[in-house]
């Protein structure tokens, strides 16, 4: 009798290649699950820096210096405008204005980061929340300020609201500087 040549595979070969194909599968799947949540991040993340950078640019290109009067005494001079609503800002913001909606220090944006509108509380279209606080330096008040400005987006504000004290994280954006007078 002649051994019976097999083409082919068998069940038990069958299954177990189906097995790994769907472990493999599953594995890929959950790997560009979280690509796409770590690239929204980083898209989110960008924005957000591009929008807070825009606003210190705006409050750094306030006027805030000394002007020489005609005796060559030195006259503060500041201005006042910090608002994309222009509602007058002077140097020194409540307390809070980075951790709640206080306008005029919370503006909105949307997803391509066009402004949105301003006050206490979102509109439909707001994807981003953008805060600010303008203080002077304790060390030297009529010298010095400091510019700081935090952005969220709108839904990690919500979920965050009631929540203990506002604890940073890596998905928010706080840049802060500082600005002297300077004397023309």
């Amino acid at each position: 009798m002649q051994p019976r040549l097999s083409s082919g595979f068998t069940l038990v070969e069958v299954v177990v290649a189906l097995a790994l194909l769907v472990v493999v599968t599953v594995g890929v799947v959950r790997l560009f699950a979280v690509a796409l949540n770590a690239g929204r991040a980083a898209r989110d993340r960008t924005l957000a820096v591009a929008l807070a950078t825009g606003k210190i640019e705006q409050l750094r290109s306030l006027e805030w210096r000394f002007e020489l009067d005609a005796s060559a005494v030195l006259i503060p001079h500041t201005d006042t405008s910090s608002n994309l609503s222009l509602e007058s800002v002077s140097p020194g913001s409540p307390v809070g204005t980075l951790d709640t909606n206080m306008p005029p220090y919370v503006d909105y944006l949307d997803w391509h980061g066009r402004w949105a509108g301003t006050g206490a509380s979102p509109p439909g279209n707001a994807a981003y929340v953008r805060r600010w606080a303008v203080h002077r330096l304790p060390a030297d008040p009529d010298r010095v300020v400091v510019l700081q400005v935090f952005v969220a987006t709108v839904q990690r504000e919500r979920a965050r609201r009631g929540s203990a004290p506002h604890a940073w994280n890596g998905e928010d954006v706080l840049l802060a500087t500082l600005m002297m007078r300077r004397v023309r």
